[in-house]
C-alpha cells in the first residue's frame, strides 16, 4: 500500500510521486486508484491499488550494487541480430520495470554503440534506459541524477 506522497516507480513510465488515491465506478464495481504523475515527463497515470504488477516501490541498496555490478561487467555477447529486432527484446524488458533488466539494455546498447552505429531507436531507448536508472537510484539514494547518469557513463568509456 503506498501512501500520498511516497514514490513509486511505473514500469514502462519511470518514477512517479502518488498524488491521490481515489475510487472509481468502472461498470458495477468500485474500485481505487492510485493518481501517480510521473517525475520525467509530468504524465498522470492511474494504476489500480489491488494490481499486482502495476507499480512497485524504489529498489534498496542491494539492488542498486547488482545494478552496478552488471554494468561493470563487460564480458557479454554484443546481439547481432537486426535493429528491430534488438529493438523489440529491448522494449520488453524496458516494460518490465525490472532495474537490472533495464540495466542489461543499457549496458547492451552501450557496448553495441561501440561495434557500430545505433539506430534512432536504439538512441532514444539508450537515453531512456539511462535516464530511468539515474531517476530510481538517485531517489533511493537522495543523490542528484546527473551525478548519478554521469557515474553510469563513466562505465562505458
Amino acid at each position: 500500500m503506498f501512501n500520498i506522497g511516497d514514490y513509486a516507480v511505473c514500469p514502462g513510465h519511470g518514477v512517479g510521486q502518488v498524488c491521490d488515491v481515489e475510487e472509481r465506478v468502472v461498470g458495477e464495481e468500485t474500485l481505487s486508484f492510485y493518481i501517480i504523475k510521473i517525475i520525467a515527463n509530468g504524465m498522470t497515470v492511474m494504476v489500480p491499488t489491488n494490481s499486482e504488477n502495476g507499480i512497485r516501490e524504489l529498489v534498496g541498496s542491494n539492488e542498486i550494487n547488482e545494478v552496478y555490478d552488471l554494468l561493470q561487467d563487460h564480458d557479454v555477447e554484443v546481439d547481432n541480430s537486426t535493429w528491430n529486432r534488438r529493438y523489440r527484446e529491448y522494449m520488453a524488458k524496458v516494460k518490465t520495470g525490472s532495474l537490472l533488466e533495464i540495466a542489461d539494455v543499457l549496458r547492451a546498447l552501450f557496448l553495441l554503440r561501440d561495434k557500430k552505429n545505433l539506430s534512432f531507436g536504439e538512441k532514444k531507448m539508450l537515453e531512456q534506459c539511462r535516464d530511468l536508472l539515474a531517476q530510481e537510484i538517485s531517489l533511493s539514494n537522495g543523490d542528484d541524477t546527473k551525478k548519478i547518469s554521469t557515474e553510469i557513463d563513466e562505465y562505458f568509456k
